[in-house]
This record gives C-alpha cells, sequence and structure tokens, in this order.
C-alpha cells in the first residue's frame, strides 16, 4: 500500500474530526450531555463537571469515513479486493468495534439522562460484549479463517485446537474493558491509543497487509483530531461510546494482523491499568490493604503527585515502547 493512502486516510480522518468538534461540543453543552462523576478517582476531578461526554462520535464518524473513501480509492487501483480475507476483516472489525460503541452509547445515554453514575451493570455489559464478539468470530469463521494457531510473540506458535476461541473471547473482554479503564486523565486513552495505532500502521506494513495499515491510520488521525479538544483541560470526553469504539477498532487490528496477542506488547499501558485494577482487588481481599494507592493506577500517579500532563507522557512512552516490541516481533520473524 502506498504511504500516500495512509496519508490520506490519516489527513481526512484527523480534519473531519476537528471540524466535528467545533460542531458537537455546543451541541452537546446545549443538550446538557455532560459527564458524571463518581467518588471513583481523586476528589479533584469534580471540578470537570460540567464538561460534556459523547465526543468519541468525533473520531469514529472520522474513523469510518476515512476507511470507506480510502478503500474505494484503493479498490479502484486494485491494491485490494472486494472479498478477501483481509478486506472481510476491515468490515467485520469496524462493524464490531461498533457494537462496542454501542453498548458504551447505552451506557453513556443512561447516566447522562438519569444523571447518575451507574449506566449498566457489569453483567448487562458482558453479556452484550460476548454477544459482539461471538458475532465476529463466527462470521470470520464462516467466511473461511478456521485456524486456531496461537502465536506468542518472541515465543513460537501453538495449536490449540477449539480452545482458541473461548481464549479470544475472554482476550477480547479484557482489552475492551481495558480501554474503557484508560479513559481517566484528560487526553490519556486516546493519546496511547494513538501509539498502539502507530504500531499496527507499521506491522501492516510490514505484513504487507493495505487494510490493517488503513484502519489503523484513519483511527490514528481521528485520535488527533480529538485530542485538539481532550488535551488537558479537556473541553470534551469521549464516554463510553468513544473508548469502547476504539478498544473494538485495537481489538480488530490484532485479529487482522492473525496474531492477536501482539496486542499484549502493543497495547501494554491497557494490560497494566486493568492489571492493577485486578491485583488491587486481590490484595483487599485476600491481604485486607490496597497494593496501589488508588485504581486504575492511572490515578495512584496522580495521588503521588505526578500532573497529568505528565502521566499522559509518561503512559504513551510506554506504550511506544510496547509498540516498538510488537513491531521488532514481526520484523524477527
Amino acid at each position: 500500500m502506498n504511504a500516500t493512502y495512509n496519508l490520506l486516510a490519516a489527513g481526512l480522518s484527523f480534519g473531519l474530526s476537528a471540524v466535528l468538534g467545533l460542531l458537537l461540543i455546543p451541541v452537546l453543552h446545549k443538550i446538557n450531555f455532560d459527564q458524571p462523576f463518581s467518588e471513583i478517582g481523586p476528589v479533584w476531578h469534580k471540578k470537570k463537571k460540567g464538561t460534556p461526554t459523547m465526543g468519541g462520535f468525533m473520531f469514529i464518524i472520522s474513523t469510518i469515513v476515512a476507511c470507506t473513501v480510502v478503500y474505494l480509492l484503493l479498490k479502484g487501483d486494485g491494491s485490494v479486493t472486494l472479498f478477501g480475507m483481509d478486506e472481510f476483516k476491515l468490515v467485520a472489525g469496524l462493524l464490531m468495534a461498533l457494537g462496542f460503541s454501542l453498548i458504551g452509547f447505552i451506557d453513556d445515554y443512561i447516566k447522562v439522562i438519569k444523571k447518575r453514575n451507574l449506566g449498566l451493570n457489569e453483567i448487562q455489559k458482558l453479556v452484550m460484549q460476548f454477544v459482539v464478539i461471538g458475532v465476529y468470530l463466527l462470521c470470520v469463521w464462516l467466511h473461511g479463517d478456521h485456524s486456531t494457531i496461537l502465536v506468542i510473540p518472541f515465543v513460537g506458535q501453538f495449536d490449540i485446537g477449539l480452545w482458541y476461541y473461548p481464549l479470544m473471547i475472554l482476550f477480547t473482554l479484557f482489552f475492551v474493558n481495558a480501554v474503557n479503564l484508560t479513559d481517566g486523565v484528560d487526553g490519556l486513552s486516546s493519546s496511547v491509543t494513538f501509539m498502539v495505532c502507530c504500531a499496527f500502521l507499521v506491522i501492516g506494513g510490514l505484513m504487507t497487509k493495505p487494510t490493517l495499515s488503513l484502519a489503523a491510520s484513519a483511527l490514528a488521525g481521528g485520535l488527533l483530531g480529538y485530542l485538539i479538544y481532550n488535551f488537558y483541560p479537556a473541553k470534551v470526553f469521549m464516554g463510553d461510546t468513544g473508548s469502547m469504539f476504539m478498544g473494538g477498532c485495537v481489538i480488530a487490528f490484532s485479529f487482522m494482523t492473525g496474531m492477536p496477542l501482539l496486542l499484549v506488547l502493543a497495547g501494554i499501558v491497557y494490560v497494566c491499568e486493568a492489571g492493577s485494577v485486578v491485583l488491587q482487588v486481590l490484595s483487599v481481599k485476600i491481604r485486607k490493604k490496597r497494593l496501589f494507592k488508588m485504581t486504575p493506577i492511572h490515578h495512584s500517579f496522580e495521588l503521588s503527585g505526578y500532573s497529568e500532563k505528565a502521566i499522559v507522557f509518561l503512559f504513551s512512552l510506554t506504550a511506544l515502547v510496547g509498540g516498538a516490541l510488537a513491531v521488532l516481533s514481526i520484523y524477527l520473524m
């Protein structure tokens, strides 16, 4: 895939996302779609009350539009086909991301309309997420991808048979919720995910998968446009609508490589965020004491005196290192 197409996808998505911000934020203010705040997180987060949510629509729309436009251009010059597996995984992956985003939207809508911190309960979310990933895996299987080989970066590959499918369901549930947990500091989740997109953009080039590079470029551009309004101090939040879409996208990228566990490296920040929550719960139940000051772990950094800007920089740098390791694992294959 010519780098020009990647730049076009990123540029188109960036411009559209930035313009949508100018149009969407005033509307969200007008209809009082403000982010409710819970007691979770440092007390000074309450000063952000009144900041509109559901800004994720900015990069959701821009990503879909950019992918569609550039895909048609690629199809026109013969770089992609209509019914190939890579092209099918692009479409199915974006639909999966939209499915997760719909769950997030329902959750956001309940919170905003009911003016409460609790939207859908955890069981409701997990059941709906299970359906979305189940449908995705079934569609890919029906389209002809029956591989049950699990590739572990820097280790090797193993055919685990039918265990592959329940493992991939758990893998997806973990990461889509881990991305959501990362969205707790202005610009954090979007900056980290931008780094993840860059990693998959390079991986798509190394693996000669133009559709992967296209999707990663489009989301990266959309996130940059969104970050104009989300850097500290944030003028808008993405809400679960946006974070669930991001989670669905990075999961789709990992499946498009045929090596889903690459996301463990590229998404190392997500692993640390969700892992800190798990370890905190286990520590409280077993040891009757906290392991961290607060979780997800970015809140612990806040309570230790780190500014939101410093946290975004450190976590983005960590994501860059993780992405570089994911790229290196492909390069050495």
